[in-house]
C-alpha cells in the first residue's frame, strides 16, 4: 500500500474510519532524523499491505500535530479503531516500529 498524505481534511476518512491500524508519521522537510525515518516508512506502507501509513507535515498541518500533541518530530503514532494505540517520538530503527504495530 503507498503512503497517503494526511490531512485534517481525509484524516476521518482515512484514520479514524480505517479497518486496519494505521501509521501516522509526523514530519518536518526541515528535520534531519525525519528524512532518516521517512524511507523506514516507505517499506512498512510498501511491505505491510494489512496496515495503513500516513505522514503529516506538521508545517502544514499544524492542527493534526496540536491534536496530537507532538512537541517533536519525527513522532510516529499508532491508531486502531480511531483511538491511539502505541506513539513514540525519535527516529526508531524498522524492527522498533514494526513491533510498535
Amino acid at each position: 500500500m503507498s503512503v497517503l498524505t494526511i490531512t485534517k481534511e481525509n484524516y476521518q476518512k482515512e484514520v479514524t474510519e480505517s479497518d486496519c491500524p494505521v501509521l501516522l508519521d509526523f514530519w518536518a522537510s526541515w528535520c534531519g532524523p525525519c528524512r532518516m525515518v521517512s524511507p523506514v516508512v516507505d517499506e512498512i506502507a510498501e511491505e505491510n499491505a494489512n496496515v495503513k501509513v500516513g505522514k503529516v507535515n506538521v508545517d502544514e498541518q499544524q492542527e493534526l500535530a496540536a491534536q496530537f500533541g507532538v512537541m517533536s518530530i519525527p513522532t510516529l503514532v499508532v491508531i486502531r479503531g480511531g483511538k491511539i494505540a502505541n506513539q513514540a517520538v525519535g527516529a526508531r530503527p524498522k524492527a522498533q516500529i514494526l513491533s510498535m504495530l
